[in-house]
């Protein structure tokens, strides 16, 4: 995949809103999953979808609290879903598989970022369980709504220059580092995405990865502001101090891009930044996307190990319902 990584020349960049990607698109008829869709990206994505009328379901641990920040936008509906209990994720795509209708969208958002040393499931390190193997999980068991036309879309982040798949210890049992287990679950993001792209173009399934840009968003919940002041994000007073941070709308901009842009057609399983596809970074510039998170080897390792930690078939999404 590194030989397409290379920009398109859209004329977006930066400073483009979801709103100036979105605009003469009309989804009327399409329907979106948006995990995450309450809060901070998600939210913004959610809105933008929902201006150009299409059907979103937000998937949310809290189903409540998302309620209460949507109730303002018609056409958005929340279902109860937590990434990191894979039973909570077969329960929602259960309840998608049995309304039967197809998943034009499905936006992999949530996540967390940096959280002190978190074990959920047997065990599985949180950043890596949230991030990557539910929605991993999630895409597996919605496979059958996707197929005929679909666009998978993963919210990676240029947090993946940080590190590439640990695989002598992909679950940090030999000592946690946060930033490192975050690059890694990033890394995880833009190798899911390369790998769906992989296997389900022949069925019209086509997946991309993303850097949203750096946001303030509540991705920040655990980060002290003495640790955000040394990285130079905010200042003393804990005002922001560093102006390449985008705005929310900004930084939904490249997710909505890569959801619905006619540049994308026909293409697939690239890692996108400033609503344009990444050129290929050779060191951790945190800028482009390194070659380790676009390798279909890399890419097919992954989807073999996560296949077995989830317990299903390595091969290809099965047909019946519940994906094993």
């Amino acid at each position: 995949m590194i030989d397409q990584q290379h920009p398109l020349g859209t004329g977006f960049g930066a400073q483009t809103t979801a709103a100036d990607v979105l605009d003469g698109i009309d989804l009327t008829g399409k329907r979106a999953i948006v995990t995450g869709g309450h809060s901070g990206l998600g939210l913004e994505t959610t809105k933008a979808l929902a201006a150009v009328e299409a059907e979103v379901i937000v998937a949310a641990r809290d189903a409540e609290r998302a309620k209460s920040a949507l109730h303002a936008l018609r056409a958005v509906t929340v279902a109860p879903l937590d990434l990191s209990d894979l039973s909570s994720v077969s329960a929602f795509a259960e309840r998608m598989l049995a309304d039967g209708r197809h998943i034009d969208l499905l936006i992999a958002n949530a996540g967390i970022m940096a959280c002190p040393e978190t074990r959920v499931g047997p065990g599985w390190e949180a950043q890596f369980a949230t991030n990557h193997l539910g929605h991993f999980a999630l895409t597996r068991w919605l496979w059958p709504l996707l197929r005929g036309g679909s666009r998978v879309i993963c919210v990676s982040s240029a947090g993946h220059h940080a590190s590439p798949m640990r695989w002598d210890d992909v679950q940090f049992e030999q000592g946690y580092d946060k930033w490192l287990a975050y690059g890694q679950s990033k890394t995880a993001n833009a190798l899911y995405a390369l790998h769906v792209d992989r296997i389900g173009r022949d069925e019209g399934i086509r997946a991309f990865s993303l850097h949203p840009g750096k946001i303030f968003t509540p991705l920040q919940r655990h980060l002290a502001q003495q640790e955000m002041v040394a990285a130079g994000w905010l200042d003393a007073s804990g005002a922001p101090a560093d102006l390449t941070f985008k705005s929310p709308a900004q930084g939904a901009a490249t997710t909505v891009w890569a959801a619905t842009s006619p540049w994308l057609d026909g293409v697939g399983g690239l890692y996108c930044e400033d609503c344009d596809v990444a050129p290929v970074a050779h060191d951790a510039t945190f800028v482009g996307v390194r070659p380790y998170a676009v390798d279909p080897d890399e890419a097919e390792r992954l989807w073999a190990l996560s296949c077995e930690l989830a317990g299903l078939d390595a091969v290809r999404p099965a047909d019946r319902r519940d994906g094993r």
